[in-house]
């Protein structure tokens, strides 16, 4: 386990990097701000290594932007309509920080704060924090630990865990923008992609909150349960695809039973030769093809445009707490919350 100074918070806090390797040379690199991954560096078909995340250098560029490159997102990932969640009879207000919606917990979210390293070895770190009651408007003071761990199969296994001492909410995710091509080689449109989703909630509006409704994806620009390019229909007059000014939807997972760690998508760029698998426990990811990344300074001096990287975050559903037609992400008072990703690398 490598350590460095990643910079110092607004705050006055010192930041660090951890640097995680395993056998095969590959590394992945992780700030205790926000508990955020920095950098996945794979190798290539041609044996080059080749960082597939975008990210930015230092603390300050984790803080000075708003695209969430990396970052834990918690304790609800996602939208909540009327930035308002009732539980137990009471109703919570939370920010409203997307519109009238909260979008990703709002400006108090866990990807704000440093977090503590709990445990370390060369191929794992242990990140935790206290998310306090009231602090982003949901209840209960909530005890959050986030494992990383590279595998020596090239995998980034990302495990979360939480227990709150009162009823709340629990959804967490990571919102890693991938580039399979290497974080500064743009747009990702020629990059494939497949889902394992015959299903996905369409959106009401731009706004994108879901109707509550489960739609096949089948005959739409949302099918993805063959590979296809990225970029084949990401400008369809399809209305799905013109409220979101490209993807960004929840997809229903195929699930052999509910709670399955299961594939939830495969990605690959015919660029390098790398292969992407996504495994999941979660109900939904959301697919997102980074259609307002701004233009900005990333790690390494790259210059990062829109739709230059893509994030397949899992999670429950948008909205699922005000959505009697989803699963609600409720958690009970002493219950244990865990669930886990895991992005599997590899060359064709």
């Amino acid at each position: 386990m490598n350590k460095e100074s990643f910079g110092t918070s607004k705050q006055g806090e010192a930041v660090s990097v951890y640097t995680l390797t395993n056998k095969n040379g590959a590394k992945v690199r992780v700030t205790d701000y926000g508990a955020t991954l920095v950098s996945i560096i794979v190798p290539d078909r041609d044996g080059n290594m080749q960082d597939v995340l975008l990210g930015y250098d230092n603390v300050t560029g984790y803080e000075n932007n708003t695209c969430y490159f990396g970052a834990v997102i918690g304790r609800n990932g996602n939208r909540i309509a009327n930035a308002k969640v009732t539980i137990d009879g009471v109703t919570y207000d939370l920010d409203q920080n997307d519109n009238e919606n909260n979008l990703h917990s709002g400006n108090k979210g866990v990807d704000t704060i440093v977090w503590d390293v709990a445990a370390q070895t060369e191929q794992a770190v242990t990140f935790r924090c206290v998310s306090k009651d009231l602090e982003q408007g949901f209840p209960g003071n909530m005890d959050i630990e986030v494992v990383y761990t590279l595998t020596d199969d090239n995998a980034v296994e990302i495990a979360y865990k939480a227990v709150s001492d009162k009823d709340t909410v629990a959804n967490f995710t990571n919102h890693a923008y991938f580039n399979l091509a290497g974080h500064a080689s743009g747009f990702v449109g020629e990059q494939e992609l497949r889902i394992a989703a015959s299903n996905f909630t369409p959106v009401i509006d731009a706004k994108a909150i879901p109707t509550g409704e489960i739609v096949p994806v089948a005959g739409t620009p949302m099918d993805f349960t063959t590979a296809k390019k990225i970029g084949q229909e990401i400008d369809s007059d399809d209305i799905q695809i013109q409220y979101g000014g490209g993807y960004d939807h929840n997809y229903v997972l195929d699930k052999s039973e509910k709670g399955a760690f299961e594939l939830m998508a495969e990605a690959y760029a015919p660029e390098t030769g790398i292969v992407m698998k996504a495994y999941t426990d979660c109900p939904g990811v959301q697919f997102y093809s980074g259609n307002f990344i701004t233009e900005q300074t990333g790690k390494q001096g790259a210059v990062y445009h829109k739709r230059d990287g893509f994030c397949l975050e899992s999670q429950y559903y948008p909205n699922a707490v005000n959505e009697p037609n989803f699963d609600a992400p409720f958690l009970k008072a002493g219950e244990v919350y865990t669930t886990k990703t895991s992005y599997q690398f590899g060359i064709r």
